[in-house]
């Protein structure tokens, strides 16, 4: 049962009992522990959020005890507005109103986000910034509903949002044109070996997002979807993943990811953030370029930086929501980035 290598083994090293011994144990514990998980289940209680019909697998399944957690980033938000609302911190004299700098402050958790100087870059990139905030509110509530975002949405109390991203391409610098932006793992293709420009292809460029054809061997005719294409879109789908912290089936059908006749409503509320997204990357943040100092560039090519989905839901289905997905209010009483 045991094998003539046992034997063998134990015959040659008559004095090393161990060895063999911790082999077969780590075994044994291994097939132990899996029959256990088959035939008992698993240990941790899970609960599965449904996103399509049933039947379907369309569903994100979480451990109970992280959904019971909830987002930290709640109670963060709660104690910044209370600790800037109670705060007594001198005003600093700037190019706009106190009530916007207050409002500045609450918003971002920032004590002093405005400079004095009228010609500082801060303030000129903070102006550009509320701007943004207005027309994300006013013209892409598809996409972030009635709860609106506020600059406390990215920002988190820094200076410069975490979830931010640069271009790194070229990845692979002795090669050029499709072999230079792939099978180098890089932060913005999330650690894979996947295409290092899918974000500035499809989240600031108008690239297209989609798949080779379902059938094999067939002869790419002009305007028909690429492998480039179809590695692009598996980019940018594992970082839609990592970003929310969600699986495939939280938008597509698993028997039909390809048909948009039988997707999830979050699909159409994703493909809705794709254009904001973009309109974001190049009206304001490529806009930029030339006034932000050069230590907030990027470390390669030296662009301004790019948002994505990482840079406000920061692993959360919705940026700043409660275990229930409840989105917390953060526009109403703040006229000053477009709320009503």
């Amino acid at each position: 049962m045991i094998g003539d290598w046992f034997w063998k083994w134990s015959k040659e090293n008559p004095k090393n009992i161990y060895g063999p011994g911790i082999l077969i144990g780590a075994i044994g514990g291994a097939v132990f522990v899996g029959a256990m998980i088959v035939t008992w289940g698993q240990p941790y209680e899970t609960t599965t959020q449904q996103t399509g019909p049933r039947g379907t697998a369309m569903g994100v399944v979480k451990f109970t005890s992280d959904i019971e957690a909830g987002n930290p980033s709640v109670a963060s938000y709660a104690e910044t507005i209370a600790a800037a609302a109670a705060s007594e911190a001198e005003v600093v004299d700037s190019p706009v109103s106190d009530e916007l700098t207050r409002a500045m402050r609450e918003w971002t958790g920032i004590p002093t986000l405005f400079s004095a100087r009228e010609d500082s870059y801060q303030n000129t990139v903070a102006s550009m910034m509320i701007g943004m905030t207005q027309a994300i509110n006013s013209e892409w509530d598809g996409h972030v509903g009635d709860t609106g975002v506020n600059c406390y949405t990215c920002h988190r109390g820094e200076a410069v949002p975490s979830g931010i991203w640069f271009q790194v391409h070229p990845a692979v610098e002795v090669m050029e044109g499709w072999g230079a932006v792939q099978n180098r793992v890089t932060a913005v293709s999330q650690f894979t070996s996947l295409p290092s420009d899918a974000l500035p292809k499809l989240l600031v460029e108008d690239g297209r997002i989609t798949v080779h054809d379902l059938d094999p061997r067939v002869a790419n005719e002009p305007g028909d979807p690429t492998w480039q294409d179809t590695e692009r879109t598996f980019s940018l789908m594992n970082y839609f993943s990592n970003s929310l912290n969600t699986n495939c089936t939280f938008c597509h059908n698993s028997r039909a990811f390809y048909d948009t006749a039988e997707v999830t409503p979050q699909w159409a509320t994703a493909s809705i953030g794709i254009q904001m997204v973009r309109e974001l990357n190049v009206d304001y943040l490529s806009a930029l370029d030339g006034i932000l100092p050069e230590e907030r560039l990027g470390p390669i090519l030296g662009d301004t930086p790019k948002a994505a989905c990482m840079t406000c839901h920061k692993g959360y289905q919705k940026p700043i929501a409660d275990q229930d997905l409840q989105s917390v209010d953060m526009v109403s009483g703040w006229s000053e980035i477009g709320a009503e």
